[in-house]
């Protein structure tokens, strides 16, 4: 009886083809995927802090204190403290309301804060950023 003999080799024509189909999809859908791109407002800086404002701070544990006209600071508890707060001051409406965000604050927090103190109906709400 005649002994077969083992061949050692691996045909890579199939792995071969199976790249080049797969190099030719890639080819196709890349011009076709869109990357998300954002086009971020533009910020005009004031040269000082209006005369009266309320200040609305967020530390960076998400805390919020209020300032009244006067500079008086006042621990709040949560979101409806401040919507009370907000919303007993009805003559302070034309003030302008400054929220100083914690740089380590939680950013939902920063946009929770001006979300509220826009429903309060206050119309001028400024970032507060540090002068470097």
């Amino acid at each position: 009886m005649r002994q077969r003999r083992l061949k050692n080799e691996i045909n890579v024509v199939p792995y071969i083809d199976v790249m080049l189909v797969l190099l030719v999809i890639f080819m196709v859908a890349t011009p076709m995927m869109t990357t998300g791109s954002v086009e971020l407002p533009s910020a005009g800086t004031a040269p000082q802090k209006p005369d009266k404002y309320l200040k609305v701070q967020v530390d960076k544990d998400g805390a919020l204190v209020l300032f009244d006209l006067d500079g008086k600071e006042r621990p709040l508890a949560d979101m409806r403290a401040l919507r009370d707060q907000l919303t007993a001051r009805q003559e302070a409406r034309e003030t302008a309301v400054l929220v100083a965000g914690d740089g380590e604050a939680p950013y939902k927090e920063v946009i929770r804060v001006l979300d509220e103190v826009k429903k309060a109906g206050f119309s001028r709400v400024a970032l507060e950023t540090a002068v470097k």
